[in-house]
C-alpha cells in the first residue's frame, strides 16, 4: 500500500495526500462491510454508544495517515518505515501519561534505546535543516515523526474505546470518519487521475482494507506478544520494494538506527510476554492449604 501511495504521489500529475486518503478510506469500505456481513457482526459492528469517542479517534488517526502519506512523497520508503517504528515506543510513554499504566525502569530504558535509534535514523535528514542542500528530506523526517506521534495517540484512544466498543465498530467508524475528513482537502488541489493512477488509488483502498482485516483477525486468534513482532517485518518489505521499484538503497546509518529501534520494540514485547506468563502462573498456583 505504501508503495502505491508513493507511486501515485510521484506520478506525472502527483496525487495530493488528502485525495490518496479519500481513496484509501472509500474503497476500503466495501471490503470492511463485506467482512462484517460474512462474520455475522454487521449489526454489532455498526453499533456504538460513543460516537464522539470515534470522532476524536478518527481525527487523530486521519492526521497520522495523512502525514504518513505526505512523508512517503518526501523520503525513501525504508526511511519512512523506520521512523514510523517510533510509534510503539511512544505508546508506552503515552500509556503512562494518559492511561495511568505502570511504566517501570525496563520499559523506560528500552524506550530510551529506541528513541536513540530513531535519532540515528533521522540524523542524515535533519542534517539538512537550515541548509540549502536538501530541506525537503528534513521536512520529510519531521512529517514522518509527526505521523508516528499521531499514531501512538490514536492507539491510546483505541484502548479507551475498546473498553466498551467492539473492534469492528472501531475499524468501521474510523474508515467513515477518515473518508469524510479527507473531503475537506478538495480545495487544496485534487487532480483528475489518468486510468492507471486511478487503478492504483483504488488498489490503495482495497489493499489497506485487507491489511486491516488480516491484522484484526491475527490479534483475535493470537496474543499481541505473538503478533506484534511480525509488524517489524515491514522493514524487510520496505527495503525490497524500495530497491526494486524506486531504486532506493537505504544507508548503513538508517539501517543501523532501524535495527536499534526494532530491537528496543522486540525487547519490550518479550518483557511483557514474560511478565504476563508470570502473572498467569501466579494466578493459577494453588493457595497454601489447598
Amino acid at each position: 500500500m505504501a508503495a502505491l501511495i508513493k507511486l501515485t504521489g510521484d506520478a506525472e500529475q502527483p496525487v495530493p495526500p488528502g485525495q490518496q486518503l479519500f481513496f484509501r478510506s472509500v474503497f476500503a469500505l466495501p471490503l470492511i462491510l463485506g467482512w462484517l456481513l460474512w462474520s455475522g457482526q454487521l449489526r454489532v459492528g455498526l453499533r456504538t454508544s460513543r460516537p464522539m469517542g470515534h470522532f476524536y479517534r478518527g481525527i487523530i488517526g486521519t492526521a497520522s495517515m495523512a502525514l504518513n502519506f505526505w512523508a512517503l512523497s518526501l523520503l525513501p520508503l525504508a526511511e519512512v518505515t523506520a521512523i514510523f517504528f517510533a510509534a510503539p515506543l511512544l505508546i508506552v510513554i503515552f500509556a503512562g501519561m494518559f492511561l495511568g499504566e505502570d511504566v517501570r525502569l525496563f520499559r523506560l530504558s528500552m524506550v530510551g534505546l529506541g528513541l536513540a535509534g530513531l535519532m540515528v535514523v533521522m540524523s542524515p535528514q535533519l542534517a539538512g535543516m537550515g541548509v540549502a542542500s536538501d530541506p525537503l528530506r528534513a521536512l520529510g523526517a519531521v512529517v514522518a515523526l509527526g505521523s508516528a506521534i499521531m499514531s501512538a495517540l490514536a492507539h491510546i484512544f483505541i484502548r479507551k474505546l475498546s473498553q466498551t466498543e467492539p473492534t469492528t465498530a472501531i475499524v468501521f467508524w474510523f474508515t467513515i470518519t477518515s473518508a469524510l475528513l479527507s473531503l475537506l482537502t478538495i480545495p487544496y488541489g485534487w487532480v483528475l487521475p489518468d486510468p492507471v493512477t486511478l487503478a492504483m488509488l483504488i488498489d490503495i483502498g482495497v489493499i489497506g482494507a485487507l491489511g486491516q482485516i488480516c491484522l484484526t483477525a491475527a490479534y483475535r486468534h493470537a496474543d499481541a506478544s505473538v503478533v506484534a513482532p511480525f509488524e517489524y517485518s515491514s522493514m524487510i518489505f520496505a527495503i525490497a520494494i524500495g530497491w526494486s521499484f524506486f531504486g532506493e538503497i537505504p544507508s548503513l546509518t538508517v539501517l543501523s538506527g532501524a535495527a536499534i529501534v526494532i530491537l528496543a520494540g522486540i525487547l519490550i514485547i518479550w518483557r511483557e510476554r514474560k511478565l504476563a506468563a508470570m502473572r498467569k502462573a501466579t494466578e493459577g498456583a494453588p493457595e497454601a492449604g489447598e
